[in-house]
């Protein structure tokens, strides 16, 4: 189950592997009614029983929209005398370099809930102040009075030494029953101190809402008769138990686009594409991710809010950080429910406002008024102009239309499919940012990877979409308008643990090292409640050179640590330096260790996918759709199963979930997975 900002997907996989699909209204009032409504719907028209469930896989947006909208919890944070405002120093980085008034975001702490307490450890565990454990006193019932719901501790340099932090939270707890309380020490244990406070910061301020949330959900799955154990993905790509979650949510906070990447990885790798980037274009928002070489890219430089959700290590400032491990994903507000207006200039803006689910497109007839990227499509004949999603949402033409010429078309002196074709290019120019933050910017170019699009909206940008970009090849993969839920049933069940670890490569110590590998493993192993057998374990160590600030993260080959492993741990580093920053130093420049990080993964084996051949055939059709310079051509209407044999554009694949577009000079076929693959024939001009 997958929640969107228009549409809540569900996807049923039957023990043979074959699926089936539905998607309902997004409920933003209360998310878990829309999830329980698709369970019931699809469990009722598959005759299944509600008990014969094995198991839930779930991503959610719900931490993120906390964030997004300011409606987290309450927070106060507990933290060293002294380091009181380090949410509101934070690092000297301004997103926008030319925009000298530029104000970041407020903390997610108010100044007057920040509370000293005075003890002091230093950087390698030592003492220097004992604890004032009296203070606490005070401090709680000052939290209490105003209303806080969840509490941050966080201590200078606990990853060294968490005695303090742990007895603070002892403290805490008894003194403020039914609050939550997160220790930094449990949430990140690594250096920076600005880092980890944001991050244990974030993990207290969306708990209380995520609880609230998964509690509705699990109550209302049980009242269906849906007892099956609930796992949530992780932002990292794995999946989560529960109760896990409950006590760690920021391991969820890019849940959502998390799954779609793994179900991206899954089709691009049965399809013999290794290099593919993977473009989720839903209802609010559009979101790009690579994988490379068959594997996605994980990163723990990622800033949540402000405007676009990216990881960067150069560009930053502009959100709330969040040091947890992130599949490297940017995300810009741009979807089938962008609002369209006409900015100052007189120009045409798309987003990052959305109509949302309610009430959504002015196509949709729910009271929607303003135009959207969706009324756009449905105007130059691109979506069916009688009903979409399986026919569960009837199409108003003649409003989308209306909508479009009055806001857009008539003030700018365009004609109505004009108007819409400016429309469709300004939102794949928004779209192109999202790609080029995790290719050109990367170091990549998207010319050598195939774009594999999903998403109710991925199939009607991504040919325009790929020619913008030099692309010549798109995937359009089964199921692709719920492929996010798809994903989730290729995820597998994951936990990680990190440890700070400062010390120079050439000279640490390896008895040191393999025991604190040993304790974050056996941490994983308890953690996972799985016979070891079951589970694979993957090491891997964060270096940098010594001097600079930040480091990268390399796999840690199996063996001994002498001469051998610590060569080959400094050339996968500065292979991965030279890919981020297109550079390395000599092997005679010092390297460090930074941190220490175990990652079990339950090995589990899901059967290949497929879906089950829809039962009626219907008759060939075709509609006018306007194609830019092309203008009105009577274009194709086929089905997927059309495409075993090629045809060349233009053609409109119309499936229950989403709407595929196969412009002139592109031509459309299927592959052995049931995949559509779309190719240039004849060179378009960018």
């Amino acid at each position: 189950m997958d929640i969107g900002g228009t549409f809540t997907d569900v996807v049923l996989m039957a023990p043979d592997g074959r699926l089936a699909t539905t998607k309902v209204p997004s409920t933003p009032d209360d998310y878990a009614r829309g999830v329980i409504e698709g369970c019931r719907q699809i469990l009722l028209r598959e005759n299944v029983a509600p008990s014969e469930v094995a198991e839930m896989l779930h991503a959610s947006t719900v931490a993120t929209n906390a964030i997004l909208e300011g409606k987290g919890a309450r927070t106060a944070l507990v933290t060293t005398e002294g380091f009181r405002d380090v949410l509101e120093l934070r690092r000297i980085r301004v997103p926008r370099l030319y925009e000298p008034l530029y104000r970041k975001p407020p903390p997610l702490v108010p100044r007057r809930h920040r509370f000293e307490v005075a003890e002091r450890m230093g950087p390698r565990g030592e003492v220097l102040r004992p604890l004032d454990e009296t203070a606490l006193q005070p401090i709680a019932r000052q939290i209490d009075a105003a209303g806080i719901e969840a509490v941050a501790v966080c201590f200078l340099h606990s990853y060294a030494n968490p005695d303090h932090e742990r007895r603070a939270g002892e403290v805490l707890r008894a003194l403020l029953p039914g609050r939550f309380v997160t220790l930094s020490v449990d949430v990140l244990p690594e250096i920076r101190e600005y880092e980890r406070t944001s991050t244990t910061v974030i993990n207290a301020y969306v708990a209380p809402p995520v609880s609230r949330y998964l509690t509705s959900l699990r109550a209302g799955l049980d009242r269906e008769g849906i007892t099956a154990p609930l796992f949530m993905m992780q932002s990292s790509g794995g999946i989560l138990d529960l109760e896990t979650v409950l006590q760690r949510p920021a391991l969820v906070v890019e849940s959502g686009p998390a799954a779609g990447v793994i179900g991206a990885g899954y089709v691009g790798r049965r399809a013999g594409f290794e290099n593919v980037i993977a473009l989720d274009v839903g209802g609010t928002t559009a979101k790009a991710s690579v994988v490379e070489r068959g594997r996605y890219l994980t990163t723990d430089e990622y800033e949540v809010g402000g405007g676009i959700s990216l990881s960067s290590r150069l560009v930053k400032g502009g959100g709330y950080a969040l040091r947890l491990p992130v599949i490297d994903v940017s995300e810009v507000g741009t979807g089938g429910g962008s609002l369209v207006r006409l900015n100052a200039a007189g120009n045409i803006s798309v987003g990052p406002q959305s109509a949302g689910a309610m009430p959504g497109p002015v196509a949709y007839g729910r009271g929607g008024v303003e135009p959207t990227v969706t009324d756009a499509n449905v105007a130059m004949g691109y979506l069916n102009p009688v009903a979409i999603a399986d026919g569960t949402v009837a199409i108003d033409l003649a409003g989308a239309r209306a909508s479009v010429i009055s806001e857009v078309a008539a003030p700018l002196g365009r004609t109505v499919e004009e108007a819409s074709y400016g429309v469709l290019a300004i939102a794949n120019a928004l779209m192109a940012r999202s790609v080029r933050s995790v290719t050109t910017s990367r170091g990549r170019d998207p010319r050598d990877f195939a774009l594999l699009a999903f998403g109710g909206g991925g199939g009607l940008h991504a040919v325009g979409l790929a020619a913008s970009l030099g692309m010549r090849r798109v995937i359009i993969p089964p199921a692709a308008g719920v492929f996010s839920a798809f994903g989730l049933l290729y995820s597998e069940i994951e936990f990680a643990q990190s440890q700070g670890f400062l010390a120079p490569l050439d000279a640490a110590e390896p008895a040191a090292l393999e025991n604190a590998f040993a304790v974050l493993e056996a941490g994983v192993l308890h953690h996972l409640g799985r016979p070891a057998d079951t589970i694979r374990l993957r090491r891997r160590v964060d270096l940098r050179y010594a001097g600079q600030a930040f480091e990268l993260a390399v796999d840690m080959p199996k063996g001994a640590f002498d001469a051998a492993m610590r060569d080959a741990l400094a050339a996968a580093f500065d292979e991965e330096h030279a890919r981020t920053y297109g550079h390395s130093l000599p092997r005679a420049n010092p390297r460090e260790i930074v941190t220490l990080r175990v990652i079990g993964t339950v090995i589990a084996e899901r059967p290949a996918s497929h879906l089950a051949p829809r039962p009626e055939q219907r008759e060939a059709a075709t509609r006018p759709a306007y194609f830019g310079e092309d203008g009105w051509l009577d274009t194709r209407i086929v089905e997927r199963h059309d495409l075993a044999t090629p045809l060349a554009g233009p053609l409109i694949v119309e499936e229950p979930d989403a709407t595929t577009i196969v412009p002139p000079g592109w031509t459309a076929s299927l592959d052995d997975g049931f995949n559509i693959l779309i190719d240039q024939t004849v060179e378009v001009p960018a």
